[in-house]
């Protein structure tokens, strides 16, 4: 779901390396370039440490600048101050429509909210660790675990089910899957732009929600895309694919069942 219908967005990239591990960042450049042009791309730390080693390969690939700053005090993120210090150089430049903030941090929520004040589009990029404070300052917020190539926590072994256990239909394995938070956030939003036959514009709806909730986002529960999701809801929604002027394109809409 694009921020931006109506350009590409030029994109200051600034990423904290004290919260990221450099073996995300393929996945997170990879996202980035389908939300916008990234013409600068920064990257936070203190590399006199002996585990800055590991950047330097995938700063070379992906040009991006590193930008030394010195733990003066332990026990303190350092990139905090020349992070938030070069975000607003950049703001009054005047070159840019938007910032890609890569962090856990909560640190750089009053930033985030700086921004957006002066008419940027804020992107967040961090784990799932990351406070709300943060998440809902931005306009968008994209969990790094769900990114290509994110380094992921080995899963346990799945013991075999019982044969006789009766198999789930597609759709109630979706709404156990989809919390009931989601789900409600879904319906209200449907009902706030449905027509008056009870019909919205999926991709309408889309952007409504990453409004309501910057960190929606369909692969945080194991779909693609948007329409996967709610066609997965057979129970309590109906999609309607519609012909458009542009041949093989089709627009589709969504409706609330009432029983």
């Amino acid at each position: 779901m694009p921020l931006s219908n109506s350009k590409d967005l030029k994109l200051a990239v600034l990423i904290d390396a004290d919260n990221v591990p450099y073996s995300n960042v393929k996945g997170m450049m990879e996202e980035i370039a389908k939300l916008g042009t990234p013409t600068t791309k920064r990257i936070y730390a203190d590399w006199t440490k002996p585990n800055a080693n590991g950047w330097k390969g995938v700063l070379l690939e992906h040009a991006i600048t590193p930008i030394q700053q010195y733990s003066y005090t332990v026990g303190k993120n350092s990139s905090d101050s020349a992070l938030i210090i070069d975000a607003m150089d950049l703001l009054y430049s005047g070159k840019l429509d938007g910032f890609c903030i890569v962090s856990s941090d909560s640190d750089f929520t009053r930033l985030a909210v700086r921004l957006r004040e002066s008419g940027m589009k804020v992107i967040g990029i961090g784990e799932k660790k990351t406070p709300n404070s943060f998440i809902v300052a931005c306009d968008r917020f994209i969990y790094i675990e769900v990114l290509d190539g994110a380094t992921q926590k080995k899963k346990p072994k799945v013991v075999a089910a019982d044969t006789k256990k009766p198999v789930e239909k597609p759709a109630e394995k979706a709404l156990h899957k989809i919390d009931k938070q989601t789900i409600e956030l879904i319906e209200s939003t449907i009902e706030d732009i449905e027509d008056d036959d009870g019909w919205a514009f999926l991709g309408d709806v889309g952007n409504l929600i990453v409004k309501k909730k910057p960190e929606f986002d369909p692969r945080n529960y194991g779909y693609s895309k948007l329409t996967p999701m709610l066609k997965s809801l057979t129970d309590i929604l109906e999609i309607d694919e519609r012909e458009s002027d542009k041949k093989g394109i089709k627009h589709v809409y969504v409706r609330l069942r009432f029983n």
